[in-house]
């Protein structure tokens, strides 16, 4: 997935506006270097390479997105006029920053749920910033996480206000005549009677929706002994964090969706400094 040219200047456009102040440089060609002050799984490489390429900076690197990464370590070279690497400087330090600050907790995340499942996907959520989604999507799947839906495009999902306006059946018999057959239908359930008429109705996945743990178990439990378990998919959200995410992952739900890995993350601190 490359960068938009639109996308490149959009950014731009947003950081440098009218006068972005290039003539306090010398305009003569130098070198630079990206540094990590803090460890944590590379993101955002491949777009800071995209962005100097942009301004005709040449770049190396030894790493490359989802590398793990220590304090300390050079990143990346550039070298080109010290104007454009001013220019590019800001918008490729946010970039590796944020994306690097999803991609590893998204890891933690992951490393989490393996010491007690070997298949439980950790997922995304739609709780992203606008115009920067697919970064944040991108990210989590460089940390080994699933992206979940990129939009209301991706699949349907029957919310509690759906259910609340028209109620569990008749919205799901509404977006079954709405849907492609390429298309899954979500409902989220908050107890044992929605999630069985769910499954009974034949929805493609059942998000228990802020459960706890127990309350998850005890529903995937009375699916299994009722013969509704096999062919659906289920999923846990809401209030799952580094805390619980384990309790979630041994409920025995195929996947965790969690907005914190891209709200909460924190961009970890990457610095460019001139090679003098």
């Amino acid at each position: 997935m490359r960068m938009l040219l639109k996308e490149i200047e959009s950014f731009l456009e947003e950081d440098l506006g009218q006068k972005d102040y290039g003539e306090i440089a010398l305009y003569t060609d130098c070198k630079a270097e990206i540094t990590v002050r803090e460890g944590g799984i590379l993101a955002g490489l491949t777009e800071a390479k995209e962005i100097f390429d942009y301004f005709s900076v040449d770049c190396s690197t030894e790493f490359k997105d989802g590398d793990r990464i220590n304090s300390g370590e050079i990143i990346l070279r550039v070298s080109g006029l010290d104007a454009k690497i001013l220019m590019a400087e800001r918008l490729v330090l946010n970039f590796l920053g944020q994306m690097s600050g999803i991609a590893t907790l998204t890891r933690m995340f992951v490393d989490e749920v393996r010491k007690v499942s070997e298949h439980v996907k950790v997922a995304g959520t739609r709780k992203t910033t606008p115009g920067f989604r697919k970064y944040e999507k991108k990210a989590i799947i460089i940390g080994g996480g699933d992206p979940h839906r990129s939009g209301l495009y991706d699949a349907v999902i029957l919310k509690d206000n759906h259910i609340n306006l028209m109620g569990q059946e008749p919205a799901i018999k509404k977006a079954k005549e709405l849907v492609s057959y390429t298309q899954k239908i979500v409902v989220e359930v908050e107890s044992i009677d929605e999630a069985v008429r769910a499954a009974e109705l034949g929805v493609d996945i059942i998000m228990f929706d802020n459960m706890s743990p127990a309350e998850v178990k005890e529903c995937v439990q009375v699916l299994i002994e009722r013969g509704l378990r096999a062919g659906v998919i289920l999923e846990a959200s809401g209030g799952i964090n580094m805390e619980n995410i384990k309790d979630f992952a041994s409920t025995g739900v195929d996947a965790l969706s969690s907005g914190m890995i891209t709200h909460s993350a924190r961009s970890l601190d990457f610095s460019l400094n001139f090679v003098l």
